[in-house]
Order: C-alpha cells, then sequence, then structure tokens
C-alpha cells in the first residue's frame, strides 16, 4: 500500500470516525432531551398521586372542616353559608314561575310551566341577555334598572297561556353567583363583586332589595320569592325530579358544593326553635388541608393570582385552572428539555392561553397519530412539526392533571357524605344517596367525570356505592331557582 493510499484511509477512518461521534453525541443530546422531560413527567406524577390512603384523609378533612365551619362563624375555610332554603322542590308544584340568573357579563331570564304532581315541567321559555361594559362598573341603580327593562320586555312577550289568575302576583327567583350573605329567602347582602364588576356603591346593599326598587320603577309587579346561588338551585333542580338528592355539586368553571343538612346539627343557627332541614352552601372551593398533593406549579399558580392563599381546592379541580396547570408543566419541559426545540415557543408563556376545553380534547385524542393534539398545538401555541413522542408526553401531562382533579372532587364528595351519615349500608341496604351535578367541565370532560365516580366507587366500596346516584341536573341556576320559588311561594296554601 502506498503512502498515499495510506494517508487517504486514514483521512476516511478519521472522518467515519468523527461522524460516528457526532451520530453518538447527537443521540445522547435526544436521549438527554427525553430523559429530562421523563424525569419531569415521573416527578409530577409522584406530586400529583392520589393513593386511597390519601384521598380518605383529604374526605375526612373535609367533614372536619364542615363541623367547624357550622360550629361558628370563621370557625373554617368552608364558609357553610346557611342559604335560608328550607323547602325544597316535591314535584308537587304548579302554575307559571320565573328566573333570574346573573352570574357573569351575561344573565338569563326564564319562564316555566310546572303541570303539578304526575306532570312535572310542562314548558320553558328563557332568553339571554348582554351586560354592556359601562353597566359593569357603574352604579347600582344602573345596572338593576337594566336588568328590570329586560325583564320587563321578556314578560312582554308571552303569550295567553302563560296569564294568571286574577289578583296573583308573579313569582320569582334569583340566582346570583356572587359572594352574598343571605339574611332570608328573600333578602342578602352582597359581600363584594367578581367575574370583572366593580359597582361599589352596591356593596352591603340588600341585592333583593334593589332588584325589587328597579322592577317597580319599570312597572312590573314580580315578588322575589327565593335568592339562591347556582349550586343551591342545581340541588333544587335534581329535588324535583328525585326525592333522595341529598347534594348538589358544581364542576364548571369554578366549583362549589351544598347539601341538606339538619337543623338540630347548624350550632350557629343560634338556639332557634326552628326544626327541619335546611341547605347549606358549603362554597367548598376554599377548602384546603395538608393532605392535598400540591406541586410547585400549583404554587406559583396561587401565587400569580388575584386571590393567592384562597380557593386552593377550586384551583386544583375546577374548569378555570387545570389547563393552566398543564400549560405551567409544559413550560418547564420546554424550557428545560426543549420538547419544542430549541426555542420556547412564546405563546406557551401566557398564562391562561391553555385553557381546559384544549386541555379536554387533546386528552380525549384517540387518533393512531395523534391529529388533535397536533392541531391543537398549532392552533393554541403556535407550534408545528411536533414528534408523536411529544404529543404523547402532553397527553400524559393532561391525564395526571385531570386525573388528580377528579379523584380530589370525589374525595370531596365522600367528606360531604360523611357527614351527613351516607358513606355507610343502612340497615336494609335500599336508601338510595342522589348528587345533583351540573357544570361544564363534569358535563363535557369525559375523562374527568369518568375518574370521579370511578374514584367514588373505590372510596366507598362497592355495597355502598351501589346506593349511589349521580345525576347530571342541568340548568340548576336556572330552573333551579324557578323551582324554589315555586316551592316558596307565598300562594302555597291555596
Amino acid at each position: 500500500m502506498g503512502k498515499v493510499t495510506v494517508v487517504v484511509a486514514c483521512a476516511a477512518a478519521v472522518a467515519v470516525g468523527l461522524a460516528a461521534a457526532v451520530v453518538v453525541r447527537r443521540r445522547m443530546k435526544r436521549e438527554g432531551k427525553w430523559g429530562k422531560a421523563r424525569e419531569i413527567l415521573k416527578e409530577l406524577e409522584e406530586k400529583c398521586g392520589t393513593p386511597v390512603v390519601k384521598l380518605k384523609q383529604v374526605a375526612d378533612a373535609m367533614t372536619v372542616e364542615m363541623h367547624a365551619g357550622l360550629a361558628s362563624e370563621g370557625g373554617s375555610k368552608l364558609k357553610m353559608i346557611i342559604s335560608h332554603v328550607d323547602c325544597l322542590p316535591t314535584g308537587n308544584e304548579k302554575g307559571v314561575f320565573y328566573a333570574l340568573d346573573l352570574g357573569g357579563t351575561n344573565f338569563r331570564v326564564l319562564r316555566v310551566q310546572l303541570g303539578g304532581k304526575g306532570v312535572g315541567l310542562v314548558n320553558q321559555e328563557f332568553a339571554e341577555v348582554s351586560i354592556p361594559s359601562n353597566l359593569m362598573t357603574g352604579t347600582s341603580d344602573a345596572l338593576f334598572e337594566y336588568i328590570a327593562a329586560e325583564l320587563a320586555k321578556f314578560v312582554a312577550q308571552e303569550g295567553p297561556e302563560y296569564q294568571l289568575p286574577p289578583g296573583r302576583q308573579r313569582e320569582l327567583g334569583f340566582t346570583f353567583s356572587f359572594p352574598v350573605v343571605p339574611t332570608s329567602i328573600t333578602s342578602g347582602t352582597l359581600a363584594r363583586w367578581s367575574k370583572g364588576f366593580s359597582i361599589d356603591d352596591a356593596i352591603g346593599r340588600d341585592v333583593v332589595a334593589e332588584l325589587s326598587k328597579a322592577m317597580r320603577k319599570v312597572g312590573l309587579d314580580i315578588r322575589v320569592s327565593a335568592l339562591v346561588n347556582d349550586t343551591v338551585g342545581t340541588l333544587a333542580g335534581g329535588r324535583y325530579e328525585h326525592p333522595d338528592v341529598v347534594a348538589a355539586v358544581i364542576l364548571g368553571t369554578g366549583s362549589n358544593a351544598a347539601y341538606v343538612e339538619r337543623v338540630q346539627a347548624i350550632p350557629k343557627w343560634h338556639g332557634l326553635s326552628k326544626t327541619g332541614d335546611m341547605v347549606i352552601n358549603m362554597e367548598w372551593g376554599n377548602f384546603r388541608s395538608s393532605h392535598l398533593p400540591l406541586t410547585d406549579y400549583d404554587h406559583t399558580m396561587d401565587a400569580e393570582s388575584l386571590n393567592p392563599g384562597d380557593h386552593i381546592y377550586e384551583k386544583m379541580i375546577s374548569g378555570m385552572y387545570l389547563g393552566e396547570i398543564v400549560r405551567r408543566v409544559l413550560l418547564r419541559m420546554a424550557e428545560e428539555a426543549a420538547i419544542f426545540g430549541a426555542t420556547v415557543p412564546p405563546n406557551l408563556k401566557e398564562p391562561f392561553i391553555l385553557r381546559t376545553p384544549v386541555m379536554s380534547a387533546m386528552h380525549h385524542d384517540t387518533s393512531s397519530d395523534l391529529k388533535v393534539v397536533e392541531n391543537k398545538l398549532k392552533e393554541v401555541l403556535e407550534v408545528s412539526n411536533t414528534s408523536l413522542r411529544v404529543r404523547k408526553i402532553i397527553v400524559e401531562v393532561c391525564n395526571i392533571i385531570a386525573t388528580r382533579g377528579a379523584r380530589l372532587s370525589a374525595a370531596g364528595i365522600v367528606g360531604v357524605l360523611k357527614k351527613i351519615g351516607r358513606d355507610t349500608l343502612k340497615e336494609g341496604g335500599k336508601q338510595k344517596t342522589v348528587i345533583a351535578m351540573d357544570g361544564g367541565l363534569y358535563e363535557h370532560y369525559s375523562e374527568y367525570s369518568k375518574c370521579l365516580e370511578i374514584t367514588l366507587e373505590e372510596l366507598l366500596g362497592d355495597e355502598v356505592f351501589k346506593n349511589i346516584v349521580i345525576k347530571h341536573s342541568n340548568d340548576g341556576s336556572g330552573i333551579g331557582a324557578a323551582l324554589l320559588a315555586a316551592s316558596h311561594s307565598k300562594y302555597l296554601e291555596e
């Protein structure tokens, strides 16, 4: 072999060796990236773990906090608000009743016709109205007069089939889903606004009195027979159809629960002689316990929120926050494991850009190439050319966060059932316990709702769970309020 040949051969060998080294380094870099991503995923799974023993501790803590909240004002993070709803619908209600549902930038007015025993809901009509932005920061009079005027339009358009008997006043259930302190079934003081409203002169006022004044001003003769929030309304709507409904849970943008309590079990009722049942609005979103599996993502999201330190439970289980937790996990993976390439997608840095409906769509993607995940990443984060490996990791993140939320929701429900003695098998074993559920998260995120029900069975056991019925009670915030107007009607004796 000549000298030139040897040199060429050596150079070729060196080139091959360098190329092989580059390939190895690239492979190591790739594996290092995926290794880091898997490490973050494994850590998330461990921190979000909800073994049965932990869930039972959460349920026990919920029960303890319920007792404390009933014992004294401020005794618990749970408000345990006495709703003054002591007469739930029975299905025998008859007549035409109205509802006004105010809880955001839109409000709805409804009319329902009830046919009485064995007939039920005969007819219902509603109209939805947007609230002009200037009224959300104006005066109390301006807001309520606008609402009353729209309600008057709705009433004016009704047909002859809705005409009331002579001398009978129209009655309305008012769903007011803002922080309010009820003082009776027909009165409640506004504690503060939320959801973008800021009307200072309304704070501390009776919202029913404000609405009634506005209705009189526009010539509308309607009596507000019940003031409720959406959770109490959901319970009422459920009870109308199922006499065994004992609790209601809202799982939507936010979360709350209400249940039926014996008046004798409410120490803060201050010794009044009233007996029977009372609906308690728990405001359970504010529940907090050392047993909740919080992560660094939860802590930072809470610290950066508008209400740091409050509504910790709600921030772990409700639709407002689940997608945001997923975004924070993916942001860390993008920064530390470069799952989207060398540059972190700018949109991924924007809080709440990844909403829970997007998370749900990705989680429910059953296509072999996870095409829905790919499309959602393009649409929301403007990320293209993601590998199947990345898309699979994203689905895993969604699953971990949704599973934690659903299992913690189930633990909360078990805590409520423990409080009212429905977590064990009674003598005879045939007592049905029905829980009315509402909210977009429960209704549309099927992996979440399915996991919740599986977890309930896991925590309660097969025998007890056989007697538990989870019933979707749609539109409790509207129809439920009208039903409560019926069950608290001043014409009941007639």
